[in-house]
């Protein structure tokens, strides 16, 4: 089935413009309901796939992991139940989009979809970004941060994906070639952007 990925820097507002690309086309979204799955099906709270969600385990966390793997009885008297690896978040999101796209026609945001699903023909690749001052006033009022505060979160937040994909696929995520279409939502604005992708892939998938 066809398939649009749309990844975004933080406060490009990608995630919005992909709604709107699945409404005007019809197409069903997966988003952030996404997470609520994983973890139903992990059988954890939503919390803890949030917390490892795109983003790269510190080196402290996975010598953590690997003790209390390896030795539970160290840290209690019980068996541990450890939150789940990150590994693990990355396998069960490939299976449930995996699950989504041989249902219908779908638009996946963020998540590392384009790699995670592979080569495929049938898919368009989208990439939203805008200049740092705009992302940042975008963050600051979706988050009641202040502009400072916003800035970093921006800077943090898009390094720590750019380390994600890095990590899991050992590609760039800024990297133009990984993507058919790379649109500044600051200046095309998010309805003009999702007009641009509805007329491409309605041209490209017929």
């Amino acid at each position: 089935m066809p398939l649009i990925t749309v990844s975004r820097m933080v406060g490009a507002g990608g995630a919005e413009m992909a709604a709107r690309v699945a409404a005007l086309l019809g197409w069903q979204l997966v988003d952030n309901e996404l997470v609520d799955s994983v973890a139903q099906r992990l059988g954890v709270p939503v919390g803890e796939v949030v917390e490892r969600e795109e983003r790269v385990p510190t080196f402290g966390q996975r010598i953590a992991d690997a003790l209390a793997l390896g030795a539970p009885e160290v840290f209690s008297g019980r068996p541990t139940t450890l939150p789940p690896s990150e590994e693990r978040i990355l396998e069960v999101t490939a299976n449930l989009i995996e699950e989504a796209v041989a249902v219908g026609p779908t638009v996946v945001v963020g998540r590392g979809a384009q790699w995670v699903l592979g080569e495929r023909e049938d898919s368009l690749h989208v990439f939203c970004y805008a200049a740092h001052a705009e992302l940042a006033a975008r963050v600051a009022t979706r988050l009641s941060l202040s502009r400072k505060d916003a800035e970093k979160y921006v800077i943090e937040s898009n390094k720590q994906r750019e380390q994600y994909v890095r990590s899991h696929w050992n590609r760039s995520w800024l990297a133009h070639e990984n993507y058919h279409l790379c649109l500044n939502t600051g200046w095309l604005g998010i309805d003009r952007a999702a007009s641009i992708v509805v007329q491409v892939a309605r041209e490209h998938f017929g």
